[in-house]
């Protein structure tokens, strides 16, 4: 019955994949981030820029100059439209949008569900294709939001119950995990996998894996793999069976005694596969044409090269993930195909200009093994630095009779340069930390060249910029840092 449920799924899949690539009017943008990146700024900033651009400006007087539609002049109009998929909840642009510009701005709630938002882009065709029309030309573009935790789940569907225990507990004997593992993995010693279940070991036992988890992704460790995603975000799920599961030390095609420990563990895992993870990967990640993963760079780095190192396996997980391939007539119909992947390291406006290369750097040194065998198989990949909403600016300060090259911008209240604390209206000037020349320094000490006293300047949480108004009152886009190359990358060649 599966495998038939699994042949009619490829087979809608591949008729609206067909139909799409036939009238090119349609394009699926999947939007996920790790640990923090700023998804729902970007998502906002992204949607805000496309439906205001034209009041913002006409051709190369735009904010948004390598995005081509635009400075072209060919971009007629932009609008929100209802989503097509009603059974998932829709993304709260005006909410968002309303914390970003309103009187008392500030940065919007992160979402821990999956929500969609559907655009639509209508606009002058440079040329017409074998399929495509001349003239007027429509984009619906529908944006799915989703945590980057769940697409860390994708490569568990793949792994036997074993497998996963093996892995995750040589990962949480590492250095860097071992002290936040030390409670859950010293409550592992004590059990007997091959024992009777007990109801509440094994829920001790999941409790406790959890609280490592939820450790290991604070800001202080800023560690990248940590799946299962929903244990970190249970939702109504909270408490049930399919929650309440550990790795325990099982061999690999052993035969466990039935309703013992260790295969009441293995049951709940592959129901997590088959009602969590599946669901999720054959209803919403499967139908993706285009993928942006947003990378907090600067939290990892911050923590150090366990973290760095943690964040290059994440990313190489990401990337088994998709089902990656150029878009063509012929895959089209086959097995619909992700052809395009942004990896973008955010937050780059924490940084001085002469920084946002190096960041970029860094980012394709951490995804290059990945990429390159994404590229194989036919998929466009590209890295970038980035920020969606550009929350400082760039100034020169003197400093000790220096002048210093400093950003600035308004600190959220209650944020402290050594004892000072920001009250959320003055601003801060702040001397950013410089990142290496050659990127393969951040696996080997320090990431960032800060002297150790200064090393609280980095990370302080700004504000968000105040908003100017256009000739109807309504606010512009706000500033950003490479966002309309993100934009041309993933939307430009269906704006031809």
């Amino acid at each position: 019955m599966s495998q038939f449920s699994d042949l009619l799924f490829e087979t809608r899949v591949a008729a609206e994949s067909f139909a799409d690539y036939i009238s090119g009017g349609r394009l699926r943008l999947g939007v996920t981030g790790l640990s923090r990146s700023g998804k729902t700024v970007f998502i906002t900033a992204l949607v805000h820029q496309l439906t205001r651009a034209l009041a913002a400006g006409t051709g190369r007087q735009t904010n948004l100059p390598v995005f081509r539609v635009l400075s072209e002049g060919r971009l007629e109009s932009a609008y929100l439209d209802p989503q097509p998929d009603y059974n998932v909840p829709r993304f709260a642009y005006e909410e968002h949008l309303g914390a970003l510009t309103g009187l008392d701005r500030h940065w919007p709630h992160s979402t821990r569900r999956i929500s969609e938002l559907r655009v639509t882009l209508e606009y002058k065709r440079k040329g017409a294709s074998m399929f495509a029309r001349s003239g007027p030309g429509r984009l619906d573009i529908d944006i799915v939001d989703y945590p980057g935790e769940w697409l860390l789940d994708l490569p568990l569907l793949g792994k036997s119950y074993a497998e996963w225990s093996r892995e995750t507990l040589e990962a949480s004997s590492a250095a860097a995990r071992a002290s936040i593992a030390a409670d859950w993995r010293g409550a592992n010693a004590l059990v007997d996998p091959l024992a009777r279940i007990d109801e509440p070991t094994a829920q001790r036992l999941a409790s406790l894996f959890t609280q490592y988890l939820r450790h290991a992704k604070t800001d202080r460790y800023a560690l990248s793999t940590l799946p299962p995603g929903r244990f970190l975000m249970p939702g109504d799920l909270e408490g049930s069976p399919m929650l309440t599961f550990a790795p325990l030390a099982v061999e690999e095609g052993a035969e466990l005694p039935r309703r013992s420990l260790a295969a009441e563990m293995e049951r709940r895992y592959e129901a997590y596969k088959a009602q969590i993870v599946k669901p999720f990967f054959r209803d919403h990640f499967a139908r993706l044409d285009r993928q942006i993963v947003l990378v907090d760079t600067l939290a990892a780095l911050n923590s150090g090269p366990a973290a760095v190192r943690d964040l290059e396996t994440a990313l190489t997980e990401v990337l088994t993930a998709f089902r990656t391939g150029r878009s063509s007539l012929f895959s089209a119909i086959f097995r619909p195909k992700i052809d395009k992947i942004l990896f973008a390291a955010t937050k780059a406006d924490h940084l001085h200009h002469t920084s946002h290369d190096r960041l970029e750097g860094i980012l394709r040194l951490l995804t290059s093994r990945a990429i390159k065998r994404a590229e194989g198989v036919g998929a466009k990949i590209d890295v970038i630095a980035l920020a969606a909403v550009r929350a400082t600016r760039e100034a020169m300060v003197r400093h000790e009779d220096e002048m210093l090259s400093a950003i600035v911008g308004t600190p959220i209240a209650g944020e402290r340069i050594g004892l000072d604390a920001f009250d959320g209206v003055a601003e801060g000037a702040i001397f950013p930390g410089e990142l290496p020349a050659d990127p393969r320094l951040v696996f080997r000490g320090d990431a960032l060249a800060v002297a150790e006293e200064e090393a609280d300047f980095r990370f302080l949480k700004f504000r968000p910029p105040v908003a100017q108004l256009a000739k109807d009152s309504e606010a512009l886009p706000l500033p950003h840092i490479r966002l309309d190359r993100a934009m041309e990358f993933l939307l430009g060649d269906r704006l031809d």
